[in-house]
């Protein structure tokens, strides 16, 4: 792992204030710690897929729209505005469906295809994980 990737992994602990971080990549394992005496411990989890028969039935409706990155969910461009989208809203291919924020970047995600937003499946300012599922669209 360079140099480089460890201090971006650095700076986004320190933006998210975790005091530990393990990455493996391509057979490296890094543990990264911080933390001070008076420091406060958040700790934030992705979560975990539950097999369901009600969480079958949701993935025969539509297609999961995932992350591609770790960061923090946002379905509008500023605080006060309209989501991008609804459910039941009509998305065509390279719309604007939601914002990622990663170290202090604004990543635009945007619809892979035509369809309809069936199931907006995190909150706002929710912490997302590379592969959580954002939204669930139905092709039209």
């Amino acid at each position: 792992m360079k140099e480089e990737d460890i201090r971006k992994y650095a700076y986004l602990m320190k933006e998210l204030e975790l005091t530990g971080l393990e990455i493996e990549m391509d057979g490296a394992k890094v543990r990264l710690e911080r933390g001070t005496a008076a420091a406060p411990v958040q700790t934030y989890s992705v979560p975990t897929e539950q097999k369901s028969e009600k969480k079958e039935e949701s993935e025969e409706s539509g297609e999961a729209v995932t992350s591609p990155m770790v960061g923090v969910f946002y379905t509008s461009p500023a605080e006060n505005s309209d989501p991008f989208v609804t459910v039941g809203a009509k998305v065509r291919k390279g719309d604007t469906i939601c914002i990622i924020e990663a170290m202090k970047l604004m990543n635009e995600i945007k619809a892979e295809f035509d369809g309809v937003v069936e199931k907006v499946s995190v909150k706002n300012g929710q912490i997302v994980g590379f592969g959580t599922e954002l939204f669930r669209i139905r092709r039209i």
